[in-house]
C-alpha cells in the first residue's frame, strides 16, 4: 500500500509527507516522517492502524513530543501524533482525558472540579499518553497513582481497558513499553479537596518549576532518570559539565540535568552530548546515567 491510497482511503484525516518532525519536538530538532498522520478520533486511530498493519508498514504512535528525541534521519513509514485527540471530561472525582491531551490542562481540569491528586503535574508538559506509557512524575507525585486505568488499542487490533495493575507501573516504566498498545484515554480517580489549597500548591510548583528550569530555551525535559541515592544534576555540576556546548546544544546553566537548544542544534548533537555525559559520570563517579527521554529515528546518511 503506498502513501497515496491511504490518503485516498482516508480523506478526511490531516496527512503530511515528508514532514520534518524538527517541527513538533520540544528539541526543535528530528529529522522527516514520511507520512505524518494526526486522527482526530478513538474510531479513526483503530481504522489507520488496522490499515497500515494490514499492509505490513511501519507505525511510530507520538503524542506532545515533549520528552522525547527524533533522529536526524527521521522516521520511515507512518508517525502518527495524537494531539488532536484532546477532550477532557470531568465526572465525580474521575477526570477522563483523551490520550492527546496536555497534562497540564488535565491538572487544571481537576483544579476547576476541586479535585486533589494531580498538583504535581500541573507543569509536565507532556500528552496523557505519553505521561501514562512512561509513568511520568515530578515533585514527589507520579501518574501510577492517580490513574484508575487507561484505555488502549493492543498489538492484536483490541481495544482494551487496563487496570492499573495490569500497566505494572514502576519507576518512568509502564507495561506499554513492552506491549506495543497504543494509549486511546487515561482515567484518573481524584479526591475533592479545597479549591483554595489545591491551586495555591498548584501554583508553588509553577513557581518552582519557572525558577529552576531553562523553560526559555527548547529542550526535551529531563534527560536522564534518577540514579538511586544521587542525583543526576549535582553529578554533572561536580563533573564540571555544566554550560558544556556541543554544537547547537548546551548543558543548562540553569538546571544541569536539561540540554537545551541554544543554536539551531541537531539531534546528533543532543545524542552525542548525552554519550559524552554518561561516559564523563562513569569514569567520574563510576554512575551509570539512564536516559528518561526516549531517543527513536534513523541515523541521517553520512
Amino acid at each position: 500500500m503506498s502513501i497515496k491510497q491511504i490518503k485516498k482511503q482516508f480523506p478526511n484525516v490531516t496527512m503530511k509527507e515528508n514532514e520534518p518532525l524538527a517541527n513538533y519536538t520540544y528539541t526543535e530538532t528530528g529529522g522527516p516522517a514520511d507520512l505524518l498522520i494526526f486522527p482526530k478520533t478513538e474510531k479513526e486511530v483503530v481504522e489507520l492502524v488496522t490499515w497500515i498493519k494490514e499492509f505490513d508498514l511501519p507505525l511510530t504512535v507520538l503524542g506532545n513530543a515533549s520528552n522525547l528525541i527524533v533522529k536526524d534521519g527521521g522516521i520511515r513509514g507512518v508517525v502518527m501524533i495524537l494531539t488532536d485527540m484532546k477532550a477532557i471530561v470531568v465526572e465525580g472525582n474521575r477526570v477522563i482525558a483523551q490520550s492527546g491531551a496536555k497534562l497540564i490542562d488535565t491538572s487544571y481540569a481537576g483544579l476547576k472540579a476541586s479535585l486533589t491528586g494531580l498538583e504535581f503535574a500541573c507543569g509536565i508538559p507532556g500528552s496523557i499518553g505519553g505521561a501514562v506509557f512512561m509513568n511520568a512524575g515530578a515533585y514527589e507525585g507520579e501518574v501510577s497513582e492517580v490513574l484508575e486505568s487507561a484505555l488502549v488499542l493492543t498489538s492484536e487490533g483490541e481495544v482494551k481497558r487496563l487496570s492499573n495493575q495490569e500497566l505494572e507501573f514502576s519507576y518512568r516504566h509502564s507495561a506499554l513499553q513492552a506491549n506495543g498498545s497504543i494509549i486511546l484515554e487515561a482515567v484518573f480517580a481524584l479526591k475533592k479537596g479545597d479549591h483554595e489549597m489545591i491551586q495555591k500548591r498548584m501554583e508553588e510548583l509553577t513557581f518552582l518549576r519557572e525558577s529552576k528550569q531553562p523553560l526559555e530555551y527548547p529542550s526535551c525535559g529531563s534527560v536522564f532518570k534518577r540514579p538511586t541515592g544521587y542525583f543526576t544534576g549535582k553529578l554533572i555540576q561536580e563533573a564540571g559539565l555544566q554550560g558544556k556546548i556541543w554544537g547547537g546544544a548546551q548543558i543548562s546553566e540553569k538546571h544541569a540535568g536539561f540540554i537545551v537548544n541554544i543554536n539551531q542544534a541537531t539531534a546528533t548533537d543532543y545524542i552525542e552530548l548525552i554519550a559524552h555525559i554518561q561516559e564523563v559520570i562513569l569514569k567520574n563517579a563510576g554512575v551509570e546515567l539512564e536516559t528518561e527521554v526516549r531517543i527513536i529515528g534513523e541515523d541521517p546518511i553520512v
